[in-house]
Order: structure tokens, then C-alpha cells, then sequence
């Protein structure tokens, strides 16, 4: 306790896999509440206790389909109509995070439109993993807690054991990234520039720097069909690259990403269970951060700092 409001840790029906090991790792009993549907499609969330004066937070990813955005809005609007104290959103996969800036004509910002809805819904924190882009963080006006799997993925590249290793970002855009865990585990640095033509369907990658005989670790934010990945690790191989291995943070893992992934020259892809994944594979590993979000649910409810739990 804080001394000012129970803690209660709750849970839309996406992400309650995760929300049962967060209240584990934190030692308390995961909230109760339930959902009623209706046969048009229409869904109502409720909570089956007690939160007035409380601080809870609620815990869901957005991945789609849209709804799991929705009822992470409908849950906290309940929490606010029923007196909690404070309502913050642990949003382990923040969905639209790709639609951060008008990149072409007459499109959303998608990325903007779900942070004034979330405000709107009246949630008073954030807490979330590895953005898409960093400046989505500035599309709110409440505080938001931007966490990182590198702590995480940093120990498991160093438990690899690779010999001559060289850390890569699979387009331009993950190049800050990578050069941040390069710096860290010292390793080379190998970039990938992408032509893409049309969402999901690369034309073109350019391999910038070595990468023969060296051991390939790619890094990026989200795999979704896996094209990109895939076919800059075919292109590392046929350089002669050594081996390739894959962290990243969001496994969307939609349309043939697993089969790619399986005929790729990708020896491990380790991801996260931020989404949970469709299929086993054993080519795919999966890294909780449970407890990471617990250990910051805790500081943040004692009011205390969660910058020593960042790695970079």
C-alpha cells in the first residue's frame, strides 16, 4: 500500500494471460471482471468488485481486432464511473503505433486519434513497451511510462555466445535501435535499406556494411507478415553471414509470417509475449516481460523511479 489507495491489477480478455502473471509476480489476486455480449456483436465490460478509491490498472495490448481497443476504453470509463482513485492503462502492444505522422495524402494519425481517445475515456497514465516511434509519447498529455525490452533482450543476446557479432536493423527506421544495442554490447553495427512500394510487400533491400563470416543479430519493434525480416536475412545469408538470429519486441505474426519465418534462414526469432502467438515453432522463442511491468506497476505506486530498470 501507498497509504493513500488499494492497489488492484485488472484485465480486458486479451491480455489476461499476461495480467495473471503480472498480479503473481506483484503477489496480489488478479481483479474480477467479466464481459456481456450480445448477439449483434455489442459487449459490455464490468467490474464484479469493488474499486472506488482504488488505484488500478488495467492491462490489454491492442493488437487487432479493433475491439480490444474498445474494450480497453469501455474499461476504463467504467473504473471512472465507479469512483477509482486513479486509472492507468498498462498497454503492453500499443496498437495504430504505425500511423504516428501523415506520411501520404488524406490519411489519419491513427497513433494520435487512440492516445485523445484513451485521454477522453479518462485513463490517468500509460504504460507501454518499445513504440513504434518514440514521439507517440508526445501525442498525450498524462504522464506515459515507456519501457523497453532491451534489459531483457540484451542478457539473452550475451547468453548466445556469438563469436564475431554484428547487430542489424532490418530498414533505416529501426537504425537508432540497433545503434543503441550496438553501443552496448560493442558490437558492428549492419544496416538494411528498404524500398517498399505498398504496406507489406518489400521491393528492394540494400545490405550497409560487412556481413560475411559474422554473426547477425536483427533487431526491430514488430514482426507482422515477416517480409521485411525474411528478406533481409536471405539477403545477409547470400553474403555470406554466418548465422542469423531475429529479437523482436510485438510477434504480430499475420498472413504467412510464420511460414516465412520457417523457411527463412532465421536460426531463432525471439519475441516477446506482448501478443500472444497462434502457433509454436521451433524456431520461435518467447521472453516474457511480465515481471517487467510488475516491477514498474510497483514503482509507480510507491512513487518511485523506473529509470534504473531501463538498460537503454
Amino acid at each position: 500500500m501507498n497509504g493513500k489507495s488499494p492497489l488492484k491489477i485488472f484485465s480486458c480478455r486479451a491480455s489476461r494471460y499476461m495480467a495473471k502473471n503480472i498480479a503473481n509476480h506483484l503477489g496480489v489476486k488478479l481483479g474480477e471482471s467479466s464481459v456481456t455480449e450480445f448477439s449483434d456483436g455489442e459487449f459490455q465490460p464490468r467490474f464484479n468488485e469493488s474499486v472506488r478509491g482504488c488505484t488500478i490498472f488495467i492491462v490489454q495490448s491492442t493488437f487487432p481486432p479493433a475491439e480490444n481497443l474498445f474494450e480497453l476504453l469501455l474499461m476504463i470509463d467504467a473504473a471512472k464511473r465507479a469512483s477509482a482513485y486513479k486509472v492507468i492503462a498498462v498497454i503492453p502492444y500499443f496498437g495504430f503505433a504505425r500511423q504516428d505522422r501523415k506520411d501520404k495524402p488524406r490519411v489519419s494519425i491513427g497513433a494520435r486519434m487512440v492516445a485523445d481517445l484513451l485521454e477522453s475515456a479518462g485513463v490517468d497514465r500509460v504504460m507501454t513497451l518499445d513504440l513504434h516511434a518514440d514521439q507517440i509519447q508526445g501525442f498525450f498529455s498524462i504522464p506515459v511510462d515507456h519501457l523497453y525490452a532491451s534489459s531483457l533482450f540484451s542478457e539473452r543476446i550475451k547468453e548466445l555466445k556469438l563469436e564475431n557479432l554484428s547487430i542489424s536493423a532490418p530498414d533505416m527506421g529501426g537504425s537508432k535501435r540497433a545503434n543503441a544495442y550496438s553501443r552496448h554490447l560493442q558490437s558492428e553495427l549492419v544496416l538494411s535499406y528498404k524500398l517498399r512500394k505498398k504496406p507489406n510487400v518489400v521491393e528492394e533491400i540494400s545490405i550497409i556494411g560487412d556481413v560475411e563470416n559474422r554473426d547477425i543479430v536483427i533487431i526491430d519493434d514488430m514482426v507482422d507478415t515477416a517480409g521485411t525480416l525474411t528478406f533481409a536475412a536471405q539477403m545477409m545469408k547470400n553474403r555470406g553471414a554466418r548465422s542469423i538470429y531475429a529479437f523482436i519486441t510485438h510477434p504480430v505474426m499475420s498472413g504467412p509470417a510464420y511460414e516465412r519465418i520457417e523457411n527463412s534462414p532465421v536460426e531463432k526469432l525471439i519475441v516477446t509475449d506482448s501478443i500472444p502467438t497462434l502457433k509454436t515453432s521451433p524456431k520461435i522463442e518467447v521472453i516474457s516481460v511480465s515481471k517487467l511491468f510488475a516491477d514498474t506497476i510497483d514503482s509507480v505506486y510507491h512513487n518511485e523511479s523506473i529509470s534504473m530498470g531501463f538498460v537503454f
